[in-house]
């Protein structure tokens, strides 16, 4: 059985588990209590040359090998996935923080991933058509990029390594996988089901670092390595980027967000109320497609915060592992303390704590569900991403000002609109400036669907067909016959 205590934390790199080159590891830490859970094998750069050595080795195999035979790989991964669900969230509890419920949620969305794009990699179609001057035909064909890197976040360990692994594999890509720091503990456990479902040796190398600077920008300046993916912040993406840029990389990249989410005075409020605990507690609020700011029409503003900010305070608090908990603790002490200062700053400046508003005693980063009120323009935690468990309203007079707010960012991730008119509601989605919008819905991921941003929040998509088009170059031939 799958576990902690049997788990390898060594790298995985041409499917060994390997030292480090120098002698080196790092500590992954449970945030809810600050204790140890495992030391794990810190790479360094003769360990990236390494990795990228094993995959390049393994490209020409693997881009070859049938694609019926890649999804069925694929297919098996899922279903390893479910089978072990329960180990693999615990594992995502421990070393990120998150309830239970929310773990088992990220696993199934995950193994989601590999089950889509078992199906995608059958359907790499492309085209051939005659030239419109006559006498030769056009031949487009779509094949694997070769080597990419792919940068992961620890807000959802296994689900954002999911999300490239997948469709990389399926269009006949090799894979390097930087794992976060904080939680690489969820892709070492996929390794060995990776392995276990038949990737070859060399196509997927997993190597976690505490040095992540120097690593990724190896990888990004040998030759070989020809796709960087990164999910995180827009400040870290544009590092990448410029870093990119020397080697021309492809750059499909998922950054920061600032979703709005609108209350428009037609809406239902019981169920806006629904989606607005989907929207800004998921994962207590660590996620780029979080709601990071609401903005209520004025019409049912007061029973709109009276019932969400009851349903905020009812939730309960403490260790994920205990099942009776719906808000575990935040990944760590800076996010944390991010969160208690985007609060103190609205409430200085007139913002008004309907509920929570205080940070929780120790041991762990807990912060409790807090809502603010009639929130000030200038506050920081309306332009500033919170990563916690913090809803501030606004209140608005008309619908022009609502989607005015909401674009008033350099962000465009994700946006949620809560409405009785459909028709109004398509129109104002058309309005609003973000690459992804939730129509009286509070979640807006799903492996079928094209997830990514606008502005300054990301390039390229994740999901859908388009996911697995980021890993292909096209190829036209021009042919005669």
């Amino acid at each position: 059985m799958l576990s902690i205590a049997n788990l390898p934390t060594g790298l995985y790199i041409d499917g060994n588990w390997a030292r480090p080159s120098q002698p080196r590891s790092f500590t992954v830490s449970d945030p809810a209590t600050g204790e140890s859970v495992a030391q794990v094998a810190d790479a360094g750069l003769d360990d990236a040359r390494a990795a990228v050595d094993a995959a390049a080795a393994a490209l020409p195999a693997w881009r070859d090998t049938p694609p019926r035979t890649r999804a069925e790989v694929l297919r098996k991964v899922h279903l390893l996935m479910l089978e072990r669900l329960e180990e693999l969230a615990r594992i995502i509890t421990l070393e990120n923080g998150k309830p239970l419920a929310d773990s088992r949620a990220e696993i199934r969305y995950a193994a989601e991933f590999f089950r889509w794009y078992s199906e995608e990699a059958c359907r790499n179609l492309g085209s051939v058509s005659q030239a419109p001057a006559g006498g030769y035909r056009i031949l487009v064909q779509h094949q694997p990029i070769g080597v990419v890197a792919l940068v992961t976040p620890w807000n959802f360990p296994s689900a954002m390594g999911a999300r490239k692994i997948a469709p990389a594999l399926a269009a006949g890509c090799t894979v390097l996988v930087k794992p976060a720091s904080l939680t690489p503990l969820s892709m070492l456990a996929l390794a060995g089901i990776l392995a276990e479902a038949g990737v070859p040796d060399g196509v997927v190398n997993i190597v976690p670092t505490s040095r992540s600077g120097p690593l990724v920008d190896l990888w990004l300046h040998d030759p070989r390595v020809r796709l960087v993916s990164f999910t995180g912040s827009t400040e870290v993406g544009r590092i990448l980027l410029k870093a990119a840029a020397d080697q021309v990389l492809k750059t499909p990249m998922e950054l920061g967000g600032n979703a709005p989410f609108l209350v428009l005075d037609d809406a239902d409020v019981e169920a806006a109320v629904d989606g607005a605990m989907i929207a800004k507690m998921r994962n207590m609020g660590e996620a780029c497609t979080a709601a990071n700011r609401f903005y209520v029409g004025a019409g049912v503003y007061d029973a709109f915060v009276r019932a969400f900010a009851q349903r905020m305070r009812e939730q309960k608090i403490g260790h994920g592992l205990d099942e009776a908990n719906q808000v575990g603790s935040l990944i760590d002490a800076a996010t944390r303390d991010k969160v208690e200062e985007l609060v103190q700053d609205a409430v200085s400046r007139g913002a008004k704590v309907l509920c929570g508003g205080e940070r929780l005693p120790g041991p762990g980063y807990f912060y409790p569900p807090t809502v603010l009120g009639d929130v000030p323009a200038d506050s920081r935690v309306l332009s500033e991403e919170i990563f916690g468990p913090v809803a501030p309203i606004v209140r608005v007079a008309s619908e022009d000002e609502m989607v005015e707010l909401a674009n008033g960012t350099e962000y465009g991730l994700a946006a949620y609109l809560y409405t009785r008119d459909l028709a109004k509601g398509l129109k104002l989605a058309e309005r609003l400036e973000f690459g992804m919008v939730a129509l009286n819905r509070g979640l807006v991921s799903d492996p079928a669907a094209p997830f990514g941003g606008v502005k300054q929040s990301g390039l390229g998509r994740e999901g859908s067909w388009e996911g697995m088009q980021e890993y292909m170059e096209t190829k036209y031939v021009s042919v005669q016959w």
